[in-house]
């Protein structure tokens, strides 16, 4: 019996330390989406993220059919749709949407997202991510036209890094803001 007391006053103790950390937490931050989020919180979200994309998803390849044509449709639509919060370099600096977001977008180019596989790109790019401002821009059903243009999207992402001055300026002129 008094081992179950101890037990219960343990665990009340740790919930109400957790639940004062909570409070500290949003009293000095206020919840704003202005601060960029601190190295502990971003590499417990990344690891979240990471167990939330099934095994078999994370193994998937981008099609070997990837061509010019296809980087081409995915430069136009990352100008049109992603560029608003990841900026059309990838940064993720000063974009109209992306500088009220918290979390911050990531940068495009780092290596903290060159490292996901292709699988986790398209997954994330298809499904969103919950409790960030990055949207799923899948329709939750796999189609080939679907299908294709996310793995357009994936493409882009790979090439980001060695994005040029002239591509840049034509997505300047795709942006929808």
């Amino acid at each position: 019996m008094r081992t179950i007391i101890r037990i219960i006053v343990i665990a009340a103790c740790l919930i109400a330390m957790v639940a004062l950390a909570a409070v500290a937490y949003v009293r000095s931050t206020g919840l704003r989406g202005q601060p960029r989020p601190g190295a502990a919180e971003t590499v417990v979200a990344r690891a979240i993220r990471s167990m939330a994309i099934p095994a078999e998803l994370k193994e998937r390849k981008m099609p070997a059919n990837a061509s010019a044509e296809s980087l081409w449709n995915g430069m136009q639509h990352y100008a049109r749709y992603c560029a608003l919060c990841h900026a059309n370099n990838g940064s993720g600096e000063k974009t109209p949407l992306g500088s009220g977001l918290y979390p911050k977008p990531p940068d495009l180019r780092a290596g903290d997202t060159q490292r996901l596989t292709d699988g986790e790109l398209f997954y994330i790019i298809d499904n969103g991510v919950r409790f960030t401002g990055m949207p799923a821009f899948g329709t939750g059903e796999s189609t080939p036209a679907g299908d294709k243009q996310l793995w357009e999207l994936v493409q882009f992402v790979r090439h980001l890094p060695a994005l040029t001055a002239d591509e840049l300026g034509e997505m300047e002129g795709m942006n929808a803001l």
